[in-house]
């Protein structure tokens, strides 16, 4: 197995896409947001004092999954078909899960726009209720499922169940 970003020698290139065919693409991913149980009950009730959490940061993943090319240096800039981006609410633990799931008819995958999406809508909430609490933590950025292309499907086989 080889790293398709890296020459031989090692430089780094982006991967020619040119005599790849469209066909449809489609990554899913997550992220967990982990809050005390005050803050949480906050959340949950929407009583951040900055507004709507969670319509924010699906604004926020959808703009981050359009823009993903300008942020991860070897991205390619591609068109989106469908980005949505949805919330489980945790009650045992706490927690957020953000779910994103991106679509595209292109030449390259989709996951990179979904892990970023995951990723931007975990650190807007994050960014949304550190006046009130800075122990928030972000894990679990994963991609959970990936579809099309030569490598062909993906499927995460330790998802676990939100609740």
């Amino acid at each position: 197995m080889k790293f398709t970003h890296l020459k031989k020698n090692k430089e780094i290139k982006m991967v020619d896409i040119s005599k790849k065919k469209n066909t449809h693409r489609e990554a899913r991913a997550t992220a967990r947001v982990k809050f005390s149980l005050q803050t949480f009950k906050k959340v949950v009730l929407d009583d951040s004092p900055k507004g709507t959490i969670f319509n924010t940061a699906a604004l926020a993943a959808t703009m981050a999954a359009k823009k993903t090319y300008e942020l991860i240096p070897l991205c390619h800039n591609i068109n989106l078909s469908s980005v949505d981006i949805d919330f489980k609410i945790i009650k045992k633990k706490s927690e957020v899960e953000v779910i994103s799931i991106v679509k595209s008819n292109t030449k390259t995958g989709v996951e990179m726009e979904a892990l970023t999406a995951c990723s931007i809508a975990a650190l807007t909430i994050y960014d949304m209720c550190k006046s009130f609490d800075k122990k928030i933590v972000i894990n679990d950025i994963r991609l959970l499922f990936k579809s099309g292309g030569k490598s062909g499907n993906y499927e995460d086989d330790n998802i676990y169940p939100s609740s």
